[in-house]
C-alpha cells in the first residue's frame, strides 16, 4: 500500500513529487533543502543549512509517525565537499543512537544555490 506523506512543517514540493511516499512500512523522504517552511527563507552558513535540512526531514518523519532513529540510509548533497566536517558535526546532533548507512556527494550545484540536500530513508 502506498501513501502519501505532506506536512506544512517542512519546504512544500516545487516540481512533480511528495514530500516522501510510505511503501509497507519504509517511508521514502525526498531531497530536503534548508528552507525554512515558515517563510520561505535559506540560511547562510553550512551549518545551519544542515540543521534547516535535517529539521525539514524530521518534520516529515514526524508527520508519518516516525523519528530519526527510525532512518536506515541518508544520501547527503553538498555543493563543496570541503563543507563535510561542518556538515558532519551538525549530522550528528540529529543522529545519535545507532547511526544510518549514508552517501555523501559533491554535486555542480543545488536547488535555489543552497549549500546542502538531505534524503533519507525510514522504516517502522
Amino acid at each position: 500500500m502506498k501513501k502519501v506523506i505532506a506536512t506544512p512543517d517542512a519546504p512544500k514540493a516545487v516540481g512533480p513529487y511528495s514530500q516522501a511516499i510510505e511503501v509497507n512500512g519504509t517511508l521514502y523522504i525526498s531531497g530536503q533543502i534548508p528552507v525554512n517552511p515558515a517563510d520561505g527563507t535559506v540560511p547562510e552558513t553550512i551549518e545551519a543549512q544542515s540543521r534547516q535540512a535535517l529539521k525539514n526531514v524530521g518534520a516529515i518523519l514526524a508527520a508519518a509517525g516516525l523519528s530519526y532513529s527510525d532512518v536506515v540510509k541518508t544520501t547527503v548533497l553538498l555543493d563543496d565537499i570541503a563543507d563535510f566536517s561542518a556538515m558532519n558535526a551538525v549530522y550528528a546532533e540529529f543522529f545519535t543512537g545507532d547511526k544510518p548507512a549514508r552517501a555523501c556527494f559533491q554535486v555542480a550545484a543545488l536547488p535555489m544555490g543552497v549549500k546542502v540536500e538531505i534524503e533519507a530513508i525510514a522504516v517502522r
